[in-house]
C-alpha cells in the first residue's frame, strides 16, 4: 500500500471516529437538554399567559406585572455566579437537578398568589432556583463538544426556547378555559400543570446526565481518545493565548462588553416574550385564539436559528452572524411600534423573533471561544446575569410606557434601541473581538 492512500485510510479512520463521537454524544445529551430547557423556559415565560386572566382577578396594574416579571431576574442575577461555580464543582447532574425540582416546585406554587406581594416574593424565589441553569448548560456543553460544533448544537439546544411558545402558547392558552374545575382558576391550573413535569424530569437527570466524558460509559475508549485529545488541545490552546484566573474575567473588558451586549439582546427577548400575548389579544382574539397567534413568530424564530448557525459554523464567521440579528430585531421592533395594522404588526414582530432567535444561537459562541476552566464558569455566568437584569429592565420599560400612554407601541418603539446598540457594539467594536471571537480552522486530514 502506498504511503499516500495509507494516509488516506488514517484520515478516514479519523473522520469516522469523529462523525460516530458526534452523533452518540448528540442523541445521548441534546433531546434531553432541550426537554429540560423546553420546561425551563415554559416555567418562566407562561405568566405572559396568565396574566390574560390573572391580572384582571387579582386587580395588578401593568406596573405591578412588569416588577413581577421582571423581579425573577434580580434573584437569576444575585445567584447566577454562586451556581454556575457549583454545577463546577459538584458535577451537572446533581446541579442541574437541583435547580430543576426547585424551580419546579416554585412555579408551581405561583398558583398561591393572592396579591402584588405573594407575587413579587415568588417571582424572585423562582429566579434564586432557577438560576445558573442556562449558564451551567453552555458550559457543560463545552466539555463534550469542539469549537467548530458549537454553534449548531448550541442552537439545537436553544431552539427549546422558541419551540416552547410554539407548543407551549396554544397549551397555556387552553389551560386558562380550565377555570372553575376544582375550585381553581384557569391561571392557578396554568402553574401547577406546567411546574409538574420539571419536577419529574429533575429528579431523572440526577441518573441520566454525564458528568464528563471521561465518565461516558455509552462512548467507546477510542471515542473518548478522540474528544479528549481535541477538547485537551483546545483548552491547552486558549491557555497559551493566555489564562485568566476567575476575578480578572470576571472583571475584564471583554466579558463586560459581552454583557452589555446580551443586555441589549435580552430586552429585546424578554419584552416580546412577557408582552406579546397581550398585544395579540389586544387585536380581539380569544384566550386560545392568542395562544396559537402568538406560537407563529416563535415558528419562525425556530427554524431561522437553525440555518443561521449551520450557516456560521460552514463559514467559521461569529462576529456578522450575531451583529446583524440584533439589528434585525432593532428595526423590526421600531416598526412593529409604529404599525397599528394587526397583521403588518404580525408581521414585524415575527421579523423581530427571527432576530432573536439568530443571535441566541450564536452569541454564547463568542465567549466560549477563548474562557475556559473555572474562568468559563464564572465569565459565562457573569456575562448572563448582567444580561438577564434586562430581563427586568424590557418588560418593566413596556409596562411603565404602557400605564403611562395607554399603548406597547411607543413601549416598543423604546425597547428597540437596546438591541441596536448590542449590534453596533458588535460589528464596530471588533477591534477586540474579531480574532478572538473566530472559530479556530482546522486542517484537514
Amino acid at each position: 500500500m502506498s504511503q499516500t492512500a495509507a494516509a488516506e485510510n488514517v484520515a478516514r479512520a479519523k473522520s469516522d471516529i469523529e462523525t460516530s463521537t458526534i452523533r452518540a454524544i448528540s442523541w445521548r445529551l441534546i433531546p434531553f437538554l432541550v426537554l429540560a430547557y423546553f420546561l425551563a423556559y415554559l416555567d418562566r415565560v407562561n405568566l405572559g399567559f396568565a396574566a390574560l386572566t390573572m391580572n384582571a382577578e387579582l386587580n395588578f396594574s401593568p406596573t405591578v406585572f412588569a416588577w413581577g416579571a421582571g423581579i425573577f431576574f434580580i434573584g437569576y442575577f444575585l445567584f447566577e455566579v454562586p451556581s454556575n461555580i457549583a454545577l463546577e464543582k459538584f458535577g451537572a447532574s446533581r446541579w442541574i437537578a437541583r435547580i430543576m425540582v426547585t424551580w419546579g416546585l416554585i412555579s408551581a406554587l405561583m398558583a398561591l398568589v393572592t396579591g402584588p406581594w405573594s407575587f413579587y416574593a415568588l417571582r424572585f424565589l423562582l429566579g434564586v432556583a432557577e438560576a445558573g441553569f442556562f449558564p451551567g448548560i453552555i458550559l457543560y456543553l463545552t466539555y463534550w463538544y469542539p469549537a467548530e460544533y458549537r454553534a449548531r448544537f448550541l442552537a439545537a439546544f436553544a431552539v427549546a426556547v422558541p419551540v416552547s411558545t410554539v407548543i407551549g402558547a396554544p397549551v397555556s392558552g387552553m389551560l386558562l378555559g380550565l377555570d372553575g374545575v376544582m375550585g381553581l382558576k384557569g391561571w392557578q391550573w396554568l402553574f401547577i400543570i406546567e411546574g409538574i413535569p420539571s419536577v419529574v424530569l429533575g429528579v431523572v437527570t440526577w441518573f441520566y446526565l454525564t458528568d464528563r466524558p471521561s465518565q461516558a460509559t455509552w462512548l467507546s475508549a477510542e471515542q473518548k481518545a478522540w474528544l479528549a485529545s481535541r477538547i485537551d488541545a483546545e483548552v491547552a490552546a486558549k491557555q497559551q493565548a493566555g489564562q485568566m484566573t476567575l476575578w480578572q474575567t470576571l472583571l475584564s473588558g471583554r466579558v463586560l462588553k459581552l454583557s452589555l451586549i446580551y443586555f441589549g439582546f435580552v430586552a429585546s427577548l424578554y419584552g416580546m416574550q412577557f408582552w406579546l400575548p397581550q398585544i395579540v389579544k389586544a387585536f380581539g382574539f380569544s384566550n386560545v385564539q392568542t395562544g396559537f397567534v402568538t406560537a407563529i413568530p416563535y415558528l419562525f424564530g425556530s427554524v431561522a436559528m437553525i440555518l443561521w448557525a449551520r450557516h456560521s459554523d460552514r463559514t467559521r464567521e461569529r462576529i456578522k452572524h450575531v451583529g446583524l440579528p440584533l439589528i434585525l430585531i432593532a428595526a423590526s421592533l421600531g416598526v412593529a411600534g409604529v404599525l397599528t395594522d394587526p397583521v403588518w404588526t404580525m408581521i414585524a414582530l415575527t421579523f423581530a423573533a427571527v432576530g432573536v432567535f439568530c443571535t441566541f444561537a450564536l452569541f454564547w459562541t463568542l465567549p466560549t471561544s477563548w474562557l475556559t476552566g473555572a474562568a468559563a464558569a464564572g465569565g459565562i455566568a457573569m456575562i448572563n446575569s448582567i444580561g438577564n437584569l434586562a430581563g427586568f429592565g424590557g418588560p418593566y420599560l413596556i409596562g411603565w410606557v404602557k400605564e403611562t400612554t395607554g399603548s406597547t407601541s411607543t413601549g416598543l418603539l423604546v425597547l428597540a434601541v437596546m438591541p441596536l446598540i448590542a449590534g453596533l457594539l458588535v460589528l464596530f467594536g471588533r477591534q477586540d473581538t474579531s480574532a478572538e471571537f473566530a472559530p479556530p480552522v482546522r486542517k484537514k486530514g
